[in-house]
């Protein structure tokens, strides 16, 4: 187990376990147990940095829920700070903060700063502590032109800067990021991994991130854990992930016209041609700049991309892992990055509560 023995965060043989209905026919239904979250322990020391990842139901944000104390888990115990999340939700809310991705805890129709005055009374954040805090995120975040903008009126990645200072204005000890970074554009995120970068080395801010954007954690974290079916499938450096999953990234490669397949070391190979593009998958975990110089020196390059691994298919390799075939392209499909989301939607979000 990766972290100290006494964490900040400490779950010990945790289980969520949810009792779901469906119909089997006229007039019966059948009840069954889900099980969300399959004895999972672990420690996080004060100040770590860590991912939380897995693929989709996988138990994340149920794990999310239970450390927050929305959730009461169904055995097993759950300690952040030495509070029970479960038993005293009010007094560990000053100490924690939360961001959902696709949930605010923002006022919807209300300017972005009435949103931080109504927090200031409901933390009861001391005035001379409030506008420090409110100052410095303000400024960190890029936030100074939006205050009197009505929340509805924020593009997502705006919204998401708001939503994460909104968490930090009571100076909490551990921050939770679920999604942080999910639809938003280059730009958007850049400024949310340096601030959390920012926030975590000079505040040593306990940082706990789920995401299926790998970039993420691998610019933030040098820890991550990975949940598969409930269960806590790994647990140590980002680099042992790659190992364990042998996952690979793809490099984009546009040619001046198009030539046969190109000749690459190993274990780098040519996935796929089409016209004078063509696609190499090597490991994940090695730096793709010697693969880039041999071509460069060989062939008449006009453009070239690297291409991040899907998170999911990491994971999926990792665990049912297969003997790919010839020709495989499926997660390289043409014209999309891995971890591409699409944008915000119409409606509000819904309000997030802690």
């Amino acid at each position: 187990m990766t972290g100290s023995e006494s964490g900040f965060i400490e779950l010990d043989g945790v289980e969520k376990v949810f009792e779901v209905r469906r119909k089997t026919g006229f007039m019966k239904r059948e009840r069954r147990q889900v099980r969300a979250v399959d004895s999972i322990s672990f420690r996080v020391a004060s100040g770590e940095m860590v991912g939380y990842i897995g693929p989709n139901g996988a138990g994340k944000s149920t794990t999310i829920k239970m450390l927050t104390g929305i959730l009461t888990p169904s055995a097993g115990r759950v300690r952040v700070a030495g509070i029970d999340p479960s038993r005293d939700r009010i007094r560990l809310a000053h100490r924690i903060g939360v961001v959902f991705g696709q949930r605010t805890t923002l006022w919807w129709d209300l300017p972005l700063i009435d949103s931080y005055r109504l927090m200031h009374r409901m933390y009861r954040i001391p005035d001379a502590r409030y506008r420090e805090n409110l100052d410095r995120l303000v400024e960190l975040l890029g936030l100074a032109d939006l205050l009197d903008v009505p929340v509805r009126q924020l593009s997502l990645g705006q919204r998401m800067r708001g939503d994460i200072a909104a968490a930090l204005l009571h100076d909490p000890e551990v921050l939770y990021l679920d999604e942080p970074t999910i639809g938003l554009d280059v730009v958007s995120k850049a400024k949310v991994r340096e601030f959390l970068r920012e926030l975590n080395a000079e505040r040593g801010t306990t940082v706990l991130l789920t995401t299926h954007d790998l970039q993420d954690i691998e610019q933030l974290c040098k820890r991550v854990m990975v949940i598969d079916h409930g269960r806590l499938m790994y647990d140590g450096p980002l680099t042992g992930l790659h190992e364990a999953g042998e996952s690979e990234r793809t490099l984009v490669v546009d040619l001046e016209r198009e030539l046969p397949p190109i000749e690459a070391p190993a274990p780098a190979r040519v996935v796929r041609v089409d016209g004078p593009r063509q696609w190499l998958a090597f490991p994940a975990a090695e730096s793709a700049a010697p693969l880039v110089a041999g071509i460069a020196a060989r062939y008449p390059l006009v453009d070239l991309s690297v291409r991040e691994p899907d998170i999911e298919a990491v994971i999926a390799k990792m665990l049912h892992p297969r003997e790919e075939k010839p020709g495989d392209t499926s997660r390289d499909a043409p014209g999309q990055a891995a971890g591409n989301t699409p944008g915000d939607a119409p409606n509000p979000p819904e309000r997030a509560t802690t």
